[in-house]
């Protein structure tokens, strides 16, 4: 399989470059992979070295520890890291392959190269070094042959996540995807207006201490006997009509619905508004609580994205090399120095490494549709994070101990002042409860209107005809205005049924009181976890860079053993696990700091940056017998 030069528009710039690219193009993963495959490439540390020479990032972590960004770089490009290291230049003559008693595989273009090339045309597929420079690729007849029985190379037509890769591609990044959460997460919207509805109680509660207002008719009818106070059973047809403020008007009795209303129990009508305005507090409280978890959840999918995207980069560096070890194994099997059963063990690796490949873009796409429920968004979009390198978020300064983490801690966790303003909620009601039966209910009435009617015993005859008298007529239209004034004191159910409300409001106060205990104690759980697992993690990354560089050191030692016929080619494969496994580990320990800091910057309740500031550690000149 002949190699195809690389297009010029694939060439890689360095991250301090001008025009740095937010994201590759869509075809450069897909050219570098074939270039990977068709051309040998010399994979190890010196992709780390050139990549940080190149990019010219360092960071360093509390500014004390500085560690290497050119690994990071290039995993988060979405790129292979070995893309990021110029390949090899082939020899003028051919590429040689060296074995153990000093043999030549291929020593140049016209001999046996172009035998073995002739030969197994039909079983081999041929690996070739690419020169950028050139543009062009050497013959055939100079390349090491791969056995057919290594794992398929992933193409374009083979990948069955690629679609799923490439569609529908969104750029994101870390302060876009909060502020979409607090503009879209339904949990956050759902906490906003359990806040307004709590603003509307309390004014429902204000509003108690203003009169009410009614205001219509009403007409009443009587035909039968009735009773006068006498005890004289009187037989009456009346009929009478009102208009006005109130309603309800009978006889002689006032009107029953007053047109101004002022009807209230003093303590309780106070009582109320001042629970009404804790139980804003409590919404507001809450609602901050909830909005800083989705905030929170937000920040770690956004880290879970990243995390895919470096471990998909990290296991096609690791394919890579694996590939590597498979083609040297096959050329010693070629050759007659290495066993077949060393060659189909470096084969196996190389499936598992392809594999690894595609779990990774699996959790890609995993990653994205969570991260979409969180943000409100299609879940069809493939969020991709725009950084171009991953370095450890110092959000929580160091300097910070644990008890002073601890005491803002209670000051700002919303679920402590939530607690707080429950618990002031559960005494006030406690309160109302034990001044209810010392409290009077008052009630005010007032109306106004047009008052007519009348009936059978005084009935006056239109005429002069004996048909018309005794009949009931409406009349004496005229206005009228009633004012009732009332004051009450209320000892329910003899006393009995007062003293239960006030033993039931001690026992809410009670749960109200262990409720901010419990909560109190979390926090401070959360508090000191959250600092123990900060500085842990922090330790783990410089732990797991002094890995990766013995790791990589001891792969690129063994590599160079075999090709040098010092060492047989099974050795490198434990070499390349511990490498696979130090570059996760490398990835997974910044990222997990990362998280840790989000963790306990929550955990203190998200306090002011202010709050946060400390003064640089001042160093002290060393002072002479003469002063400084």
């Amino acid at each position: 399989m002949r190699a195809k030069p690389r297009p010029p528009n694939d060439q890689i710039a360095c991250s301090n470059s001008p025009g740095y690219p937010i994201s590759p193009p869509s075809g450069l993963l897909r050219s570098q992979a074939k270039q990977n495959r068709s051309g040998v490439n010399d994979i190890g540390t010196r992709a780390f070295e050139r990549a940080a020479a190149r990019s010219g990032e360092t960071f360093k972590m509390n500014q004390q520890t500085p560690i290497t960004a050119g690994f990071v770089v290039a995993w988060l490009l979405g790129w292979p890291v070995g893309a990021l290291a110029d390949p090899p230049a082939p020899s003028p003559t051919a590429a040689r392959v060296r074995i153990s008693d000093g043999a030549e595989v291929a020593s140049s273009p016209a001999k046996s190269g172009q035998k073995n090339a002739k030969k197994k045309t039909k079983k081999l597929q041929t690996v070739q070094y690419e020169s950028p420079a050139e543009g062009h690729s050497p013959s055939p007849q100079t390349a090491a042959p791969l056995p057919d029985r290594s794992a398929p190379e992933i193409g374009e037509e083979d990948d069955p996540l690629g679609f799923l890769l490439r569609a529908n591609v969104a750029p994101i990044d870390l302060y876009s995807a909060l502020s979409l959460a607090g503009e879209q997460n339904s949990q956050v919207l759902l906490a906003q207006q359990r806040v307004v509805e709590a603003v509307a109680l309390r004014q429902l509660a204000a509003a108690q201490f203003l009169p009410t207002i009614n205001y219509g008719g009403s007409s009443d009818a009587h035909w039968g006997v009735l009773q006068q106070s006498t005890g004289n059973i009187l037989s009456v047809q009346r009929e009478n009509v009102y208009v006005g403020a109130g309603a309800n008007t009978v006889a002689a009795g006032t009107v029953n619905i007053p047109g101004v209303m002022w009807n209230l129990n003093v303590s309780q009508t106070i009582y109320d508004y001042l629970m009404s305005r804790q139980e804003i507090d409590r919404r507001a409280f809450e609602s901050q609580a909830t909005r800083q978890d989705v905030l929170l959840g937000v920040a770690l999918g956004y880290t879970d994205l990243v995390e895919a995207e470096g471990s998909r980069s990290i296991s096609i560096l690791s394919r890579n090399d694996a590939k590597e070890l498979a083609r040297l194994t096959a050329a010693y099997v070629e050759t007659g120095q290495g066993r077949k059963a060393d060659a189909d063990r470096a084969a196996t690796e190389l499936a598992r490494r392809e594999a690894r490949v595609f779990e990774a873009e699996g959790q890609i796409v995993r990653s994205s549709a969570a991260l979409c429920r969180l943000l409100h968004l299609d879940p069809t979009l493939r969020l991709a994070p725009s950084e171009v390198q991953i370095i450890p978020r110092s959000i929580v300064p160091d300097p910070i101990g644990l008890p002073e983490l601890l005491a803002i801690g209670l000051m700002y966790r919303p679920e402590l002042n939530e607690r707080r303003a429950a618990a002031a909620q559960a005494l006030l009601q406690l309160k109302g409860a034990k001044t209810l039966p010392f409290s009077p209910t008052l009630l005010v009435g007032f109306s106004a209107g047009g008052f007519g009617g009348g009936s059978n015993l005084v009935a006056q005859p239109t005429t002069s005809l004996p048909f018309g008298r005794n009949e009931p007529r409406f009349g004496s239209f005229a206005d009228r205005a009633d004012l009732d004034v009332m004051g009450y004191w209320t000892l329910q159910n003899l006393g009995v049924g007062n003293k239960s409300m006030i033993e039931a409001a001690k026992s809410r106060l009670r749960s109200a009181d262990l409720q901010l205990l419990v909560t109190l104690d979390r926090v401070r759980s959360e508090v000191a976890g959250a600092q123990a697992r900060t500085h842990a993690r922090f330790a783990r990354i410089r732990s797991t860079e002094l890995a990766i560089a013995a790791a990589t050191q001891a792969f690129e030692e063994d590599m160079t053993r075999i090709r040098g016929a010092e060492g047989l080619p099974l050795e490198p494969i434990n070499s390349l696990r511990l490498l696979v496994r130090a570059r996760q580990e490398y990835l997974d320990a910044i990222l997990d700091y990362n998280k840790s800091q989000f963790e306990l910057y929550v955990a203190v309740g998200k306090p002011p940056a202010d709050l946060l500031m400390r003064p640089a550690t001042r160093v002290n000149a060393p002072q002479g017998p003469d002063g400084p």
